[in-house]
């Protein structure tokens, strides 16, 4: 696998930018740039992307294709379809969007998210998407959320086999589907049923972690990589099965400091049983 993380500062210079990636260690990194970026602009950071051997992990392409707005609808396709169409130009290992969600907070809960109607929804987005981008290198893919589809191993294999595209991938973020106690104590169970039903489906990941605290009702909060339960080792394994080039992106940090300290831990945790990052 590859490893990457947030970066800081100001990252628009090509050179800048990979050499803050390589400082990290990594070798991976998200997509510094937009569909909004020129042609040469484009050019220059995949020429130094393959000069240092640096692959693009993801093309965010954060919209909500299933708002209850016609206008914000129409806005988020258009915006996917050209986040995707970079991904294909720069190669990256997807382009990654959440499903949406029916109600105003486009990465929210809603009492419909859950429906067959949503469903049907985010079969119908996510074909159009992939239909008129038609990518042949990398794929358009789904983040897993907890409280809209795909937020399971199971739900994520339905959409896989509604949508019916070889271009859509599997985007894995395990700390998103830790939403109850059982399965924050369980959750080296779910990653492994995860892997074992959609691993080679999977493009990219996010690394982050989770805290169960005990207020009540069910408090869990988002903290770094080594401050929580996620099961690192059990993500790890199985990561390491999978094609090399797979991408593990670690997330939703503060500061340098924290992306220092969470791979650190990573790298540790991989070391420990015999996985080199």
């Amino acid at each position: 696998m590859r490893l990457g993380g947030q970066l800081f500062g100001d990252m628009r210079d090509p050179e800048r930018w990979a050499q803050a990636v390589l400082n990290h260690g990594f070798r991976t990194a998200v997509c510094p740039i937009g569909a909004e970026a020129g042609e040469e602009e484009v050019r220059a950071f995949v020429r130094i992307a393959e000069k240092h051997d640096i692959s693009i992990s993801e093309v965010g392409a954060w919209s909500n294709p299933i708002s209850p707005s016609a206008d914000v609808r129409s806005a988020a396709l258009a915006h996917s379809k050209r986040q995707l169409a970079l991904a294909e130009i720069v190669g990256a290992r997807c382009c990654v969007n959440i499903a949406g969600s029916r109600g105003e907070q486009w990465d929210g809960p809603h009492p419909d998210n859950f429906s067959d109607e949503t469903f049907e929804m985010i079969v119908d987005t996510v074909r159009e998407i992939i239909d008129e981008v038609r990518p042949a290198r990398t794929f358009f893919a789904l983040e897993t959320m907890p409280w809209v589809f795909p937020d399971s191993a199971d739900t994520y294999l339905a959409l896989l086999k509604a949508i019916d595209r070889k271009a859509f991938g599997v985007h894995l973020d395990p700390v998103n589907m830790i939403s109850s106690p059982r399965t924050y104590y369980r959750n080296g169970e779910m990653i492994r049923d995860f892997f074992a039903k959609l691993g080679p489906y999977i493009r990219n990941c996010h690394a982050k972690d989770i805290r169960l605290s005990g207020h009540l009702t069910v408090h869990l909060d988002e903290v770094i990589p080594g401050q929580g339960a996620l099961d690192y080792r059990t993500f790890l394994r199985e990561l390491n099965k999978l094609d090399p080039d797979t991408s593990l992106i670690i997330e939703h940090l503060q500061n340098a400091e924290q992306c220092a300290e969470a791979a650190a831990y990573i790298r540790r945790t991989a070391g420990e049983i015999g996985i080199a990052l």
